[in-house]
């Protein structure tokens, strides 16, 4: 079975700004705008449908209502280095739901795991039969 190509992000649909970083890092972080905002609108996207409803079906704070992928990198120093930290995180994201989800197929359970079962089944009864009142034999009641 061969493995589907990755999906290539044109980026032209994405829209990249420039921001300051968050937390400490000194007087370099106050005066430099190294983070990045990468926002990349899903439904507008040259992907192809099926993977454009899979990454919108996606539980993912960072997709807002509109349909729209919003990515926050800030890890490095350089603009550089979190342009590209953002980007591959968009194309692990997107190459995630590349591949549609295998379809679960309903089995029978076999013949020897409900044996088992049942066996099991039977030796907790006696166990729990055996939890009752003991009764002499000579005693009438």
């Amino acid at each position: 079975m061969t493995l589907p190509a990755l999906l290539q992000i044109d980026e032209a649909e994405v829209q990249i700004s420039a921001i300051r970083a968050q937390g400490a890092g000194g007087q370099n972080v106050n005066k430099v705008s190294s983070a990045v905002h990468l926002r990349f609108d899903i439904r507008a996207s040259s992907l192809p449908e099926d993977v454009k409803e899979r990454l919108l079906a996606l539980r993912d704070s960072r997709i807002t209502q509109d349909g729209v992928l919003v990515l926050k990198a800030q890890q490095h120093r350089s603009q550089d280095l979190n342009r590209l930290d953002a980007f591959s995180r968009l194309h692990e994201l997107v190459n995630s739901v590349a591949r549609p989800p295998k379809m679960r197929r309903a089995t029978q359970p076999t013949y020897g795991s409900r044996q088992r079962r049942l066996e099991g089944k039977s030796q907790r009864s006696q166990t729990k039969a055996l939890r009752g009142r003991v009764r002499n034999g000579s005693d009438s009641h």
